[in-house]
């Protein structure tokens, strides 16, 4: 058997995916995707996300080892190929290691709710 499962949904003893040792963090991320070489892009929902790897939507499928690309808000393009496709979903395998917590950075930048989402309440003298 090759080193990446044909079916993710019922993976085999001798299937190294199960065993992985990155911690996945299930997550909804949008990322670009194009297939590398390439220089068409399109969104895809990034389901969960580890320093090896990505799971995400794609409903048309692709073979399993073409090479592609994704662009991860905070970590930029990362190549990497495709592992298993089925479901409408495809695993990834990055070719080098991120780190999947820049990608979950804050929305807002400090520490303060802006004075225009503020209510403003009219003081009541007694």
């Amino acid at each position: 058997m090759d080193h990446f499962s044909q079916d993710p949904l019922n993976p085999s003893i001798e299937d190294g995916a199960h065993n992985r040792q990155d911690t996945r963090d299930s997550l909804f991320l949008m990322a670009d995707f194009r297939v590398a070489g390439q220089s068409a892009t399109q969104p895809v929902r990034v389901r969960n996300l580890s320093a090896g790897g990505l799971m995400a939507e794609f409903s048309d499928g692709l073979a399993q080892g073409l090479r592609v690309e994704f662009d991860v808000r905070g970590v930029g393009w990362v190549p990497g190929q495709v592992a298993w496709s089925a479901a409408g979903r495809i695993g990834v395998a990055f070719d080098r290691h991120i780190d999947p917590m820049l990608a979950r950075k804050p929305v807002g930048q400090g520490g303060q709710t802006p004075v225009f989402v503020k209510p403003i309440f009219p003081r009541q003298h007694r």
